[in-house]
């Protein structure tokens, strides 16, 4: 068997990668094909529906539901101001008189005579997407946002926390090997990525958030010390929507775990470049990495072979990551792919492979057990 297809880590000096920048709701594109950008240019606009604010006017007026309309002042998809009276009844000949006030800026979106509520719309939240990356804008889908190409240095995670930020990438530990700890960030580290080692402390992401940090880039994470620092478990929704002041991508795993050699040397050569991060991750259907992305500056028209760029599968000599115990986290190349399913330690057949880990011991592992690391 020539080749097997496995799912992994892209680790790459150099690759074309397009990010779809897409705006939630259809709006305006701003930008326009050809045009060179920076991480913080806005490529489209939209605004997403303001909150609705029910008001139980019948209840609060003391009326049927069914004369409500009688005491709006305002008809429907009229604008309303907070602590505007919108509804007044009057009582015992006029005398008294009983009102409903606004609590939000808005509309009036309905007004209902079975309920005797109305439903009040605040205004319009705008919502603007940014390039992301530095880049150049290769398509534009009306409407709703572009296609945004760069040749880059790119880097996946096995998992993240914390939306897309950027800074210049800045390493503070000697090795992979190192534990990156609050010691070794101080306040030179404002606006940067910072590139751990083996594992990085609790106490380094507080201090690095607090030092305003844009993000941290380590080989291993304790899973407490996240449960920690989040204050909740994070489960196994889709993650990057956190509000924690940095952004924090995982390269090997949980627990204390050196980072790859050729990840950590990439980093390393890139020191002082602009990094684009996003610590998204999904794990289920539609897998999301988090990533690493470092431009390079040149035109994205360059000529490349194009077999330098396509998928590969699992082949005889490739890098891959155990991903399951007893070999977790251990990396290896490929020696042998044998074609017949073997009989494991469970009763169970499957494909394995074999694979020689860095400090020249060699295992069987089922290929289901394994992540290639593409180059």
């Amino acid at each position: 068997m020539g080749h097997a297809y496995t799912p992994g880590l892209k680790v790459t000096d150099k690759i074309l990668i397009t990010k779809n920048r897409i705006l939630p709701l259809k709006g305006e594109v701003i930008v326009k094909k050809g045009d060179r950008l920076k991480p913080d240019d806005v490529v489209a606009r939209t605004h997403l529906p303001g909150t609705v604010e029910p008001i139980n006017v019948a209840n609060i007026l003391g009326l049927p539901p069914e004369d409500i309309e009688e005491a709006i002042l305002k008809k429907q998809g009229e604008r309303v101001k907070e602590g505007e009276v919108f509804a007044r009844s009057k009582s015992f000949f006029g005398l008294f008189k009983s009102e409903c006030k606004s609590k939000i800026n808005g509309t009036v979106e309905s007004i209902s005579r079975v309920t005797g509520q109305v439903l009040l719309r605040g205004e319009p939240i705008p919502v603007e997407v940014k390039a992301y990356v530095t880049g150049e804008v290769v398509d534009i889908f009306e409407k709703e946002g572009v296609g945004i190409s760069t040749w880059c240095s790119f880097i996946q995670g096995i998992f993240g926390i914390g939306g897309e930020c950027h800074g210049e990438v800045k390493i503070v530990v000697p090795d992979p090997t190192a534990i990156l700890t609050d010691k070794e960030i101080g306040p030179e580290c404002k606006g940067k990525v910072i590139v751990g080692g083996s594992m990085v402390t609790a106490d380094a992401i507080k201090k690095a958030a607090k030092m305003e940090a844009a993000g941290i880039v380590t080989g291993g994470f304790d899973d407490k010390d996240l449960r920690d620092f989040l204050g909740y478990d994070l489960g196994v929704a889709i993650t990057g929507s956190e509000e924690i002041g940095i952004t924090l991508i995982v390269t090997e795993g949980f627990g204390q775990i050196n980072m790859a050699q050729k990840t950590f040397d990439l980093l390393k050569a890139k020191e002082g470049k602009l990094a684009c991060i996003n610590g998204a991750t999904q794990i289920r259907a539609g897998v999301i990495r988090p990533e690493v992305i470092i431009p390079f500056d040149g035109d994205i028209h360059a000529k490349q072979e194009l077999s330098d760029f396509r998928e590969h599968g699992i082949e005889i000599g490739s890098p891959v990551r155990v991903i399951r115990h007893p070999h977790f986290g251990k990396l290896g190349t490929v020696t042998e792919l044998p074609a017949p399913l073997m009989e494991l330690e469970s009763g169970s057949h499957a494909r394995v492979l074999e694979v020689e880990f860095t400090d020249g011991t060699r295992a069987i592992v089922p290929r289901a057990n394994v992540e290639m690391l593409e180059s």
